[in-house]
């Protein structure tokens, strides 16, 4: 019988590398049925040449080698069979990163709030991302829509890993109330206060002699990597400005109904902000994703966007602290834009109350029969809702927007929506939304708007009280806020 193609190229292999042995003991076949396969036949091979040349008996040769299979780190210094070990420890790897990165056959179970609202596509992806090996829980609010990786809206609990893409590319993306006494602005007033104050736009940074100064940028971790190091003077000439999208600061009117936080129920002035890491946060979630990305190549395509890393690994805990240095960095943001109006005002705010919605927290969670462990929550586009943790859920540049108190839903994973969510992409709205339409609304509502483009227009978004009406059991209005004058990037077309 004719040998196969196979086992006439592995004694090609033990011939050359026994060549100058006169009566080799050890074949080929010997080493597959070890385990061994493909460039480790040659290495292998190589190590019985130099173990028999050591008059090593073949019994042993064998042992030993089989030991090297199952268990290579003990031999990564072994004289004879380091070669070998080494080469058996990287397919191993390769065999571990396979088994992590593929997907679970069905995904966990999670709960959704306000399913009407929710488009079919971003419940696939809440989908794809509790088939991750690394996931426990996860859930679904109201505003959801499509994102990268995971929707905007979804939460994700895993264990002992983060995702940069469940986090999001504005890392620390965050909302800002300031609530002053009742003070009559005209529109005017209030358009001039937002131009004076405030910056706008992607890339853009204040004039050298205009930067300001907060304790974030004392920070040691700014020199902690070559990577944030990079950054720094990034962040320093973005502090107190806003991005692009749906970013804003605007003037409008905050009523409570009852008494609460020390405040008597009426109107009363405020400033509400949205606004995140800006290109610092961009650069870190980039970076960290690409690195992800690479360090789980065998990913399923649709999950490539959910690729994690270890909190166990460095890469991991760099992320974390980079995540972390971002996040304060955009509440910094914020504090800088409402103490520049504070000061224009010559008024000190009653209230004020701040919150992140794109962050990963460390989290406390309870399995199936009572026993705690530490969670990593993500929220993408969620607000935290602890019970009695106050938040903010804005509407759109039209829309009432509300001051809450959380509730603290396990089942929500202590969330709760972080605004009325997409109803249109962009260039859907771009495309399908009449100008006429918009610049009604806006008369309408008796708003005045700075920059802003149709893709950002109220009919963009879902209803803002169907989707507070679906988390009832997830958060409790305390107040609202009404705004009047609004200040965004110029946008994609102009009113």
């Amino acid at each position: 019988m004719p040998r196969s193609s196979t086992y006439v190229r592995i004694e090609q292999l033990h011939l050359k590398s026994t060549k100058f042995l006169e009566n080799p003991i050890m074949n080929g076949k010997k080493i597959t049925k070890l385990g061994f396969s493909g460039i480790r036949i040659g290495k292998a091979l190589e190590a019985v040449t130099a173990l028999e040349a050591l008059s090593v008996p073949e019994t042993e040769i064998l042992a030993l080698l089989a030991r090297v299979r199952e268990n290579p780190r003990e031999f990564l210094t072994h004289e004879s069979v380091a070669p070998l070990a080494r080469i058996q420890l990287e397919e191993d790897s390769k065999h571990l990163a396979s088994d992590v990165d593929a997907l679970r056959e069905n995904a966990l179970p999670y709960a959704v709030w306000g399913a009407e609202l929710i488009d079919p596509q971003a419940r696939v992806q809440m989908e794809t991302a509790l088939r991750l090996s690394i996931s426990v829980a996860g859930a679904l609010m109201p505003d959801a829509h499509v994102g990268y990786g995971l929707p905007i809206g979804g939460v994700l609990a895993t264990v002992g890993a983060v995702i940069p893409y469940g986090v999001g590319v504005d890392i620390g993306c965050s909302m800002r109330i300031s609530v002053f006494p009742k003070v009559k602005l005209s529109s005017e007033e209030e358009k001039k206060l937002l131009e004076k104050h405030t910056r706008f736009g992607a890339g853009v940074a204040w004039d050298k002699r205009e930067r300001l100064d907060h304790q974030v940028l004392d920070d040691e971790l700014w020199t902690s990597s070559g990577l944030l190091s990079s950054l720094l003077d990034k962040a320093v000439g973005q502090l107190g400005t806003s991005g692009s999208g749906n970013h804003f600061v605007e003037f409008g009117t905050f009523t409570l109904e009852h008494p609460d936080l020390n405040l008597e129920p009426g109107e009363y002035l405020a400033v509400l902000s949205h606004s995140g890491s800006r290109g610092t946060g961009a650069q870190i979630a980039g970076h960290f994703s690409k690195l992800a990305e690479k360090i789980h190549p065998h990913l399923h395509p649709s999950a490539k966007k959910l690729a994690w890393l270890s909190l166990e690994a460095q890469e991991g805990q760099d992320y974390w602290q980079a995540m972390s240095l971002a996040g304060r960095y955009a509440l910094a943001n914020h504090e800088i834009i409402h103490a520049r109006l504070s000061r224009a005002l010559d008024l000190e705010p009653l209230l004020t109350v701040s919150n992140s919605h794109n962050l990963a927290w460390k989290q406390t969670l309870e399995d199936g029969t009572g026993h705690s462990f530490e969670a990593i929550v993500h929220r993408k586009g969620a607000t935290p809702a602890s019970r009695g943790q106050l938040g903010i859920i804005p509407g759109s540049m039209a829309d009432n927007g509300y001051l809450v108190r959380g509730l603290g839903s396990m089942g929500a994973l202590e969330s709760a929506s972080h605004g009325a969510g997409r109803r249109l992409g962009r260039r859907q709205a771009e495309q399908t939304l009449s100008k006429g339409d918009w610049r009604k609304t806006l008369l309408e509502r008796d708003i005045t708007l700075i920059g802003g483009g149709i893709d950002e227009a109220p009919l963009a978004y879902k209803p803002i009280d169907e989707v507070m009406a679906a988390q009832t059991d997830l958060v409790q209005k305390v107040g609202k806020f009404t705004p009047r004058t609004v200040r965004m990037d110029t946008g994609s077309d102009d009113v």
